[in-house]
């Protein structure tokens, strides 16, 4: 029998800790058979990163050891704090969401695009309205999003109804872009088939010769949807998979959320 000298009222994340650290010797012999035989399915140049040591998840513990998620909070003004810290620790687009879609026969569909704002009254992106998420999202206007920000070991899952933006907040935003962006907009049939990259090349080259020094319009064929969350999960890494997740879930048009903890 293992004797761990921890009495019940320790932190129950230390209380496994010293578990796994005072059962290694006797599991020692179990543990090597049992990788041999895993690893020996795995070639030495696998892609597959090994499962965390011990130490991995001591210095994860370390690293993480924040209050608990507040379930009282406003989903909202949470994510606005997690997206601060996403954007002063991601080296790249903080604002990257994996946007989840469904096409005529129930197919999910997913891909990253860039969130551009963010309200109380939901999540908002861009795309020609012609692309496979546009047409997806004209038939089925429910999606997903996911944010996962791998430096903080923190994600963000948000589910709702998408409704479109207002032509003058997309023409807004269509003003802000480059204009190399703004004549590629026009340029692409975003997710029809293209022969070659000369195609793309040629139509990106006429339009800005179409153009000109004048201002581009935004295209009609290209705006804005908005996500409007229904249920949002927040999730943060925890040392032996034992992660903390806190959902909030809309009870009321007038901004009513209620909280739920999950299981792992």
């Amino acid at each position: 029998m293992v004797k761990t000298g921890l009495s019940l009222g320790g932190s129950s994340l230390a209380v496994i800790a010293a578990i796994a650290r005072a059962s290694a010797r006797d599991y020692a012999a179990i543990a090597r058979a049992s990788a041999r035989g895993y690893m020996g399915t795995m070639t030495a140049s696998s892609l597959i990163p090994p499962s965390p040591s011990e130490l991995d998840y001591e210095r994860v513990e370390a690293e993480t050891a924040d209050a608990p998620l507040p379930e009282g909070a406003d989903p909202l003004a949470l994510f606005a704090a997690w997206f601060e810290k996403a954007k002063a620790a991601e080296p790249n687009d903080p604002n990257a969401m994996a946007l989840a879609t469904a096409d005529e026969a129930g197919l999910p569909d997913l891909r990253m695009v860039l969130l551009k704002d963010f309200d109380a009254r939901g999540f908002t992106f861009y795309t020609n309205l012609d692309s496979a998420k546009g047409r997806q999202l004209a038939a089925n206007p429910q999606a997903a999003l996911l944010f996962h920000w791998k430096s903080l070991r923190r994600q963000v899952r948000v589910r709702g109804a998408v409704e479109p933006v207002s032509a003058a907040e997309a023409d807004a935003y269509f003003a802000s872009r480059a204009r190399a962006s703004q004549i590629g907009a026009w340029a692409s049939d975003q997710s029809r088939p293209l022969p070659d990259r000369h195609a793309l090349e040629k139509r990106v080259a006429e339009y800005g010769l179409k153009f000109g020094l004048s201002a581009l319009p935004r295209p009609p064929h290209w705006s804005g949807f908005r996500l409007v969350p229904s249920a949002m999960e927040f999730w943060r890494d925890r040392p032996f998979r034992l992660h903390e997740r806190l959902v909030f879930s809309r009870v009321a048009a007038d901004g009513l959320w209620s909280t739920e903890r999950l299981f792992p």
